[in-house]
């Protein structure tokens, strides 16, 4: 519309030789109707974009979206023991612990699940409960980007994150049921045994699924020495592979081993796949219809632009 105003107006300019002119009365001042009738074509525009907006059929409301599905029940049980600040993985080009690479996967993991409630347990010589079941994925992402080596203590209890996991489960009921359990060593501490903890979460109807994560044989580590400051000392970590197994076979999940951030992504994208809930959504709106406040106007200043055009300001060619 401006473009048009604009082309209208370049071609209505004054003359460039004027005859015929009566000089004298170039003073006289304009009367309010003249002064008044460059309004005329204004009003002609203002019904033109009035209409154009109303035809686009503007409205104003609310849209609800509910989703109508119980989901999974997941768990995220991670392993904090110090073996976990082993620099055998590589992100981006820089070599990093087990931990940082765990948690850039960790967090693609949830943001690909869709109304799923997801727990976290971490675990070492201790095993407790970082988050409580839920949908606020956002608060998972940013509890799991703070989540330290060394939280829980220096060794592994397994049977005991496991325990910690089955009784965040029980809280809210759900039909499907699973945990992911991601550690890089032996269990050597807590009061459960992985055996027994494998057997209760058959019973509940809960599936473990086992990740070993790191490399085979040894693992360097960065330590401070007091003498020669910090260095790289090559550690031997093993992982109970039979342990792990056992579990993921009693419960009827699977166990996976990653020995690089590929492998780890490809196995946390597999347990998605596996674990996929059909998720019903519907969609309630409810809106107002605008275009009425612009029709009515466009209707009457195209009724008083008609009026004036044919009474007023007639134009005679």
């Amino acid at each position: 519309m401006p473009i048009v105003a604009l082309y209208r107006r370049r071609r209505h300019r004054p003359p460039t030789l004027a005859s015929s002119a009566l000089f004298p009365a170039a003073g006289i001042p304009a009367s309010r109707a003249m002064q008044l009738r460059p309004l005329v074509p204004a009003i002609q525009y203002a019904v033109l974009v009035l209409m154009v907006v109303a035809l686009a059929r503007p409205q104003w409301g609310t849209e609800r979206t509910e989703v109508l599905t119980e989901g999974v029940n997941i768990i995220l049980a991670l392993d904090l023991s110090e073996s976990m600040s082993a620099l055998d993985f590589k992100k981006q080009g820089h070599v990093v612990n087990r931990l940082e690479a765990v948690k850039g996967v960790v967090q693609d993991f949830v943001a690909g699940r869709n109304g799923d409630r997801i727990g976290m347990v971490v675990f070492g010589t201790h095993a407790y409960t970082q988050l409580p079941l839920t949908r606020d994925y956002n608060t998972l992402v940013n509890i799991l980007d703070r989540l330290k080596i060394g939280a829980a203590g220096k060794r592994t209890a397994i049977g005991d994150a496991i325990g910690i996991s089955l009784k965040r489960l029980a809280d809210i009921k759900s039909k499907s049921n699973i945990i992911i359990l991601l550690t890089d060593g032996q269990s050597n501490a807590g009061e459960l045994s992985p055996e027994t903890a494998a057997e209760i979460a058959k019973e509940m109807g809960v599936k473990i699924y086992t990740i070993g994560v790191g490399t085979r044989g040894k693992a360097p580590f960065l330590v401070k020495d007091p003498l020669f400051g910090e260095r790289y000392v090559y550690q031997r970590v093993d992982i109970d592979e039979d342990t792990l197994k056992a579990i993921a076979d009693e419960t009827g999940g699977r166990y996976f081993r990653a020995e690089d951030l590929a492998g780890l992504k490809s196995i946390y994208d597999t347990i998605d796949k596996l674990e996929k809930t059909e998720v019903k959504v519907d969609i309630f709106a409810d809106y107002s219809e605008i275009y009425p406040w612009l029709l009515v106007p466009a209707i009457v200043l195209l009724m008083l632009y008609v009026v004036l055009r044919n009474t007023r300001y007639l134009v005679v060619p």
